[in-house]
């Protein structure tokens, strides 16, 4: 019981606009500046973490082989190190804010999200 308390009390709503908004700073012409790439990739690690448990739970990786590949880059990236040097990080940053954009759009499209749809 204590266990399922625990989660629940961790457990955040899925915020949609929040995640566009993350994705569109780390992915705008501008590059972000070197202080604030911790917080970026502690919010993108975030948004992957909960699409991916939104993907396992609708089963999306079973029923779609796009949305499998997707899920795997996803874990992949989410546990990979911060490179320490600055346009490896931004580079890695990108690639994390990639991977969130194309897995939000493919669980939309495969009906896993209805805000996307």
């Amino acid at each position: 019981m204590e266990t399922v308390l625990t989660k629940v009390r961790g457990w955040q709503p899925f915020d949609g606009e929040s995640l566009l908004d993350d994705v569109g700073a780390v992915l705008d012409d501008v590059v972000p500046a070197e202080e604030a790439l911790d917080d970026h990739v502690l919010r993108l690690r975030g948004h992957l973490m909960q699409l991916v448990a939104i993907a396992v739970a609708a089963e999306a990786g079973q029923r779609d082989r796009e949305a499998e590949q997707l899920i795997e880059r996803a874990r992949r990236l989410r546990t990979e190190a911060m490179p320490g040097d600055y346009l490896q990080a931004v580079g890695h940053l990108r690639r994390m804010a990639w991977s969130v954009n194309e897995l939000h759009e493919r669980l939309g499209a495969i009906k896993c999200l209805r805000e996307v749809a």
